[in-house]
């Protein structure tokens, strides 16, 4: 089965929602940060990304989870808590934009 023709220059392109999402700030350093860790819990990502607030987090959580690149898991516990981790098509996905942000990181002028 081949993949679908998609025009991510046509306003229309399904692709569109989900590029915006991954290419955010917030979305790029979740992927980034998810793709570190087996499973993170919402705690330990909020504290990973510098400055994301609670209310961000969870949104682009949600957003990422949305478009089947993030899973989350509720634990069977007394305290119970939530699980995040990245999909199959996550982690691809996570993989590309971290090479983006290791290319952005060997163009980027000295400072000083």
């Amino acid at each position: 089965m081949s993949a679908p023709d998609y025009d991510v220059f046509a306003t229309q392109c399904p692709s569109r929602e989900t590029l915006e999402v991954v290419t955010s700030r917030w979305g790029t350093l979740t992927l980034a940060a998810l793709h570190e860790g087996e499973r993170l819990r919402f705690g330990e990502l909020r504290r990973r990304i510098d400055g994301i607030s609670d209310k961000m987090l969870s949104q682009t959580l949600k957003q990422l989870e949305a478009r089947g690149l993030v899973t989350r898991t509720a634990q069977d516990s007394s305290a119970a808590h939530v699980d995040y981790a990245l999909t199959a098509e996550g982690r691809t996905v996570a993989t590309a934009v971290i090479a983006l942000v290791q290319s952005v990181y060997r163009v980027q002028p000295a400072l000083g």
